[in-house]
């Protein structure tokens, strides 16, 4: 049963304009980049209360790019709560501690301004990102604007909020295991996870045994991705990588498409998330692709050690919260989550080196499938976007990561190769909210997957909540 949507589209400066368009009305003098900002404002104080999206807000004194002639000057915007900006806190979504304001931008939020944007607040996101819905303890949980009953994903739960509502058309996102695509499958978005090492790395990313976070966008069009990935790249390039430029529609080139359809540790896909699949091969191969079944290289072991890793941060963050992020971290006030998974590593201490060791081998194997496909077509979550309470931090530890393995069990893999992958709305679920289909290259080649994108956006155009 279909629940209640929110959306804040109206007819003002911002229209159902991407970001490209808006950009364009800026340059053109149509419109002023304050005019955009008092209209996003406006759409944020009137969807804000039932979405929860809103960390904290500039909306009085919004940040305007200080280059006019960036690529995406004027194009109003957030950065997600985990991110150093100049001014404003970084809490992470915790409730053990409150940050004092940044001295300085952090060197991603430096590259993500100097396309253009204008800042108009923080999003929110759940505590270190480490939940796959963002939902805490104590406070209202980010609602998805399709279904408000149910989760937008996570984590950067609260910028897919916000751009699938119509606050913004563009907002800041990371990814450590999924938190750019789960939740722009489950708004009905574009979800880009970059290369690693594609942009400039942030705070969180130095820290790591391994560097599994990248830095992107999550926006309501293919365009908009791909400009800004070239505005990224106009500020800084990785010389390492070779130079993607502005990708701007399909290639004409016959791709190999792996479609795989099964999880490494046996977890079931549903229904409609098997149809949403299978459909966009369809779709690729009426576009002249060749698509044959495959499987990835990985085993359950990697689930395992994934889970392993991931619950060693868990331990890091608590242990050393007060060391890194403020003396007045309180770890007994992290959420439930949060402490299950420091708990797991703490009994399963003994498992992390092999975990580790394990882990920075996946590189290697997952390049060598590369040798025999272009692009891998998979499910990003294995059902769609669950009611909120399904994930909450409040239920049993046991529980929630057992719901939490057999939910997210496509998208980590990505993240501990390094490799690009993008989440594309190609089916909308029975309860209303939309469904991702995941497309993930080898290393350095978004190009790939910014075409295909296009392919299938023009095949198939995505959902509108207007």
């Amino acid at each position: 049963m279909t629940g209640p949507r929110v959306h804040a589209f109206t007819d003002d400066a911002l229209g159902t304009h991407d970001a490209v368009s808006l950009a364009a009305l800026v340059r053109n003098g149509e419109v002023t980049a304050e005019e955009l900002a008092s209209a996003a404002a406006d759409r944020a104080r009137a969807v804000d209360p039932q979405l929860n999206a809103v960390q904290l807000d500039l909306f009085d004194r919004p940040r305007i790019a200080g280059n006019r002639d960036a690529a995406l000057y004027g194009v109003p915007t957030f950065v997600k709560d985990n991110t150093d900006v100049r001014g404003l806190p970084t809490n992470n979504g915790s409730e053990a501690y409150q940050a004092p304001p940044a001295k300085h931008d952090g060197a991603y939020a430096r590259q993500f301004l100097a396309t253009g944007v204008t800042l108009l607040g923080k999003s929110r996101l759940p505590e270190f990102g480490f939940n796959a819905s963002t939902e805490y303890m104590t406070e209202p949980p980010v609602r998805n604007p399709w279904n408000t009953d149910h989760s937008v994903g996570a984590s950067s739960g609260g910028s897919a909020a916000l751009v699938a509502a119509g606050v913004v058309p563009i907002a800041h996102a990371n990814d450590g295991g999924g938190s750019i695509r789960i939740p722009a499958a489950n708004a009905g978005l574009v979800g880009l996870k970059p290369s690693r090492h594609q942009h400039i790395d942030g705070e969180q990313a130095s820290h790591l045994p391994i560097n599994m976070i990248s830095e992107g966008v999550v926006s309501r069009t293919v365009r908009d991705t791909a400009a800004f990935l070239a505005a990224a790249e106009d500020h800084w390039r990785n010389p390492a990588i070779p130079p993607l430029g502005k990708v701007q529609g399909p290639a004409d080139r016959q791709l190999r498409v792996g479609l795989v359809l099964g999880t490494v540790n046996g977890a079931p896909i549903d229904t409609e998330t098997r149809a949403a699949v299978e459909n966009t091969a369809r779709l690729l191969e009426k576009a002249g692709h060749v698509v044959e079944p495959m499987s990835l290289p990985v085993t359950d072991q990697f689930a395992e050690d994934f889970l392993q890793y991931w619950a060693l941060l868990a331990d890091l963050a608590c242990g050393t919260g007060k060391l890194i992020l403020d003396r007045g971290f309180d770890k007994t006030r992290c959420d439930g989550l949060t402490l299950g998974l420091r708990d797991y590593h703490r009994s399963n201490l003994r498992r992390t080196p092999g975990a580790l060791r394990r882990l920075r081998k996946i590189s290697r194997e997952h390049a060598d499938m590369f040798g025999h496909v272009e692009v891998v077509l998979s499910p990003v979550l294995a059902h769609p976007a669950p009611e909120l309470g399904y994930l909450s931090p409040t239920l049993p530890f046991e529980t929630l990561i057992e719901r939490l393995t057999e939910y997210v069990v496509f998208t980590p893999l990505n993240n501990i190769a390094g490799t690009p992958a993008i989440s594309l709305p190609m089916a909308m679920a029975q309860t209303g909210v939309p469904i991702g289909v995941q497309l993930s290259a080898g290393y350095g080649d978004e190009r790939t997957l910014l075409e295909l994108a296009y392919t299938l956006e023009a095949e198939q155009p995505f959902a509108t909540i207007y």
